[in-house]
């Protein structure tokens, strides 16, 4: 019995030798999680059940447990690096099957899917139609995108400026573009967009009437006519009155480039009359060209977006992360994966930065968990225990071999 005894805190010690040597070996392996044997004693039983001063029958190996704490998290500067910095795990679709993982070390394959260098692809909450929020019913693939951003017809230009206070009408009358001496200031071109992406400039052009704090605006599209012109109002402290909203609604503009009919409108809001000069403080516009992909980036709630050179930020998706009751019950699938078990209970899913769910931070990654120097301590403590076991196998059989010899 006392054989056995030493027997199984052999293997108890060889059992953690192999843990830490595991641990060692995946000193830096991303989003690796280190590993801990715990160990159970052994007593023997008979028909009466244990007896009230039995001697255990040694111990056994009773878990690995793996230590789910937070990995330091390093830059890596790669946009499609992602690191969890708190609760949760990646959700990934590995051949139809959902498994786990802490590593955010994702590439793309040569249809643009997001996954593991394995090819387990990252699951994505998807835009929802119209581009408001995200489906959080279900989850995708992601896939990024490599075709051009659309371009976007303008229909509001911005304009803020201050007209001088001290202006007098023009010499030239009537008003023409041609002439700087038939009117008194102008916005210098706004470039505007049609549903082709094709740029057009509009401008407008301010002259002094012969009433107090009063304006023409003359509104032009590509040298053309854009409407009649609009009177401006001013009030004694230089506040725009009229028109009351700050809006004004250019006539329909039908580009040559074959184009759909650009509807325009300008808002003046916030512009004032006072001072000797004229001050353009503020032009925009909410159209834009096609543009061309210049980079993915990934905000810290896990949203994915395609930049493009035009300014354009589309999201593809929204990283989705899981949760579990006893992480400790997941099952390793290597390939830094782990899937769900009865043990580890159902995950629950949700996005990065609500709930308990952690952050995602893009161009970073978790680095292991494993001190270095703990393991090596621990192997050493290993090795004695392992020597003295069977330091304890040779002293039994010594004092079997003398009760052998006994004459």
């Amino acid at each position: 019995m006392s054989f056995n005894t030493s027997l199984s805190g052999i293997n108890a010690a060889n059992a953690n030798l192999n843990v830490t040597a595991n641990n060692i070996a995946n000193v830096n392996t991303t989003g690796f999680k280190e590993s801990r044997a715990e160990f159970a004693d052994l007593f023997s039983y008979t028909s009466y059940g244990l007896a009230r001063n039995a001697i255990g029958s040694g111990v056994k190996l009773s878990n690995v447990a793996q230590q789910f704490s937070q990995g330091n998290i390093d830059p890596t500067g790669r946009s499609l690096d992602m690191a969890i910095d708190g609760e949760g795990f990646f959700t990934l679709n590995k051949n139809g099957s959902t498994v786990y993982s802490r590593a955010g070390n994702f590439q793309t394959d040569a249809n643009g899917f997001v996954g593991t260098p394995e090819g387990a692809r990252l699951q994505v909450y998807p835009p929802r139609e119209g581009g408001e929020g995200f489906d959080v019913g279900r989850t995708t693939d992601l896939q990024l995108l490599t075709t051009d951003s659309p371009p976007r017809q303008t229909s509001l230009v911005n304009l803020m400026f201050t007209l001088p206070g001290n202006a007098s009408p023009m010499p030239v009358a009537p008003f023409d573009p041609q002439d700087p001496n038939s009117y008194n200031a102008s916005s210098g071109g706004v470039t505007v967009f049609d549903s082709l992406g094709v740029g057009h400039v509009q401008t407008s052009y301010f002259v002094k009437t012969a009433n107090a704090n009063e304006w023409e605006v003359h509104n032009f599209v590509d040298g053309e006519p854009a409407g009649d012109p609009v009177l401006l109002q001013f009030s004694e402290s230089g506040a725009l009155l009229s028109p009351a909203n700050g809006r004004i609604a250019m006539e329909p503009f039908t580009p040559s480039t074959g184009a759909g009919v650009l509807d325009l409108s300008l808002d003046l809001s916030g512009s004032t009359q006072y001072g000797e000069r004229f001050q353009l403080r503020d032009t925009r516009q909410d159209g834009y060209a096609a543009g061309k992909l210049d980079e993915i980036s990934i905000s810290a709630d896990g949203v994915v977006f395609a930049r493009y050179s035009n300014g354009a930020d589309t999201p593809l998706g929204q990283v989705a992360l899981s949760t579990f009751v006893n992480p400790q019950g997941l099952q390793s699938q290597g390939n830094n994966t782990w899937a769900e078990t009865h043990t580890s209970g159902v995950p629950r899913r949700g996005a990065p930065d609500t709930s308990d769910f952690g952050q995602i931070q893009s161009g970073a990654l978790e680095s292991s968990t494993v001190d270095l120097t703990e393991q090596l301590v621990n192997m050493i403590v290993a090795q004695r225990n392992f020597q003295a076991n069977a330091q304890m196998i040779s002293t039994q059989d010594q004092t079997t071999q003398t009760v052998i010899n006994i004459r």
